[in-house]
Parts: structure tokens; C-alpha cells; sequence
């Protein structure tokens, strides 16, 4: 049966229209970023099936575009929806922390980095600049590959810290494995940034491990 044929107060996009987003499955929120479903199969059976299929809303958005191309039932069209909508979403808490103060809401910070690192496949170390009220100047990207003493170059973070103006930095990078525990080399690669940092006054006021789950911090370690 086609969503056409529902019940109107059933219909997700009515339904939303009528009580809200929130009213919303994930199945139905799924529905209306993929627009149809597929023979014998309604677009809300199909955001079931992916659920399913993945487990969970959140590994069904981290997946890159070959493999949501690669889900039976998903389009170059509906997956490009689906990345198009994670990508709002990423913007949309960027925004947020450029208006909130970073080390007063420290939890603005950690969301937003893990919307933004979180889905990658790969290790990206990233740098949130701040100026002296720790207001956010910029968030840049300034490494990706294996994460270690090789691999990030200390003089380059300097070079922007100087370029922007930035007063302190919050670090984060993502382990692809999940598991958000900090390594022995990811304190060594904090202290080397720090101690180079220390050298122009700029500050280290944090470093986050980004995996599944809240992301783990340094700075509540102890370890900064």
C-alpha cells in the first residue's frame, strides 16, 4: 500500500505538519529525505528495512556514499539526500558553537566535533581556533591519515594559530575504530602541540578523542 493511501493523520509528512518533527519515527524522519520507496514497498517500510539492516538511525547516517550506494533499496539520488541532510546538520551545530563561547559549553564543542568527524572512515585531526574571549574563530581540518608524531607537524598548527590571531585552540581527532580511549600517542602528539604552542602564548585548553558514545577529553583527564 502506498503512504497515498494511509490514513491522512498517519502520513508522515501530515503527521509532521500536525504534531511536529519529534512525533516522528526514525523510520518516518528517514521517509521524507528518501521521498518514495521502492516497488511493493513504501518509503517508510524502506527506512524501516535500513534501521534494521544497520542497527541503528546513527550507523545508517555514518556510512560514506559507496556504501549507502551499495544498501539495496538506495539510489545515487536518496543517498545523496541522506549525506545532504547529515552535512545540514553538521552546519547547522557549527553555527552553534561559533555563536556559543567554547570553553564555557564544552558540550557545544564535543557535539559538534563528533557530527563532524565522527562519520569518517578515516583519522582526521582537527583544530578549533579561539580568540582571547575563547569565542570561535574557526574549525579546520589540518591533518588526516594514521594520527601519530609523524604524521602531525606542529609547525603547521602554529602557522594558522598565527594566521587567525588565535589566542587558545581546542584539538580533535576521531579513532575510526570507535573506541574514544586516548592512546599513549595521542598524549604525546597534545604535549608536543602544547609545548610548541606555549612558545607563541597560545593555549591548549583541550583535546578531544572522538568515537562512538560522548567524546573523551583531556582536559578531564587531567592530561592537558
Amino acid at each position: 500500500m502506498s503512504i497515498r493511501d494511509w490514513p491522512v493523520g498517519e502520513r508522515p509528512r501530515e503527521k509532521l505538519l500536525e504534531r511536529g518533527a519529534a512525533a516522528l519515527s526514525d523510520a518516518e524522519l528517514l521517509a521524507l529525505f528518501l521521498g518514495s520507496g521502492r516497488r511493493g514497498q513504501s518509503a517508510v517500510d524502506l527506512g524501516r528495512e535500513l534501521l534494521q539492516r544497520y542497527g541503528s538511525l546513527r550507523t545508517l547516517l555514518e556510512l560514506d556514499i559507496a556504501q549507502l550506494l551499495e544498501a539495496s533499496g538506495l539510489g545515487p539520488a536518496k543517498a545523496c539526500k541522506l549525506l545532504a541532510a547529515l552535512e545540514l546538520a553538521r552546519r547547522y551545530l557549527g553555527e552553534e558553537l561559533k555563536r556559543d563561547i567554547a570553553l564555557t559549553h564544552p558540550g557545544a564543542c564535543a557535539d559538534y566535533l563528533k557530527a563532524r568527524l565522527g562519520g569518517y572512515s578515516y583519522e582526521v585531526f582537527a583544530c578549533v581556533f579561539l580568540d582571547q574571549r575563547q569565542r570561535v574563530i574557526a574549525c579546520e581540518e589540518l591533518f588526516r591519515g594514521t594520527i601519530d608524531g609523524a604524521s602531525v607537524h606542529p609547525r603547521e598548527v602554529v602557522r594558522r594559530c598565527l594566521a587567525l590571531n588565535a589566542a587558545a585552540v581546542i584539538f580533535a581527532h576521531n579513532h575510526p575504530s570507535g573506541v574514544a580511549e586516548p592512546s599513549q600517542a595521542d598524549r604525546d602528539i597534545t604535549r608536543h602541540l602544547r609545548d610548541a604552542l606555549a612558545l607563541i602564548d597560545v593555549r591548549v585548553l583541550d583535546h578531544f578523542i572522538v568515537g562512538r558514545g560522548v567524546p573523551t577529553s583531556l582536559a578531564q583527564r587531567g592530561w592537558i
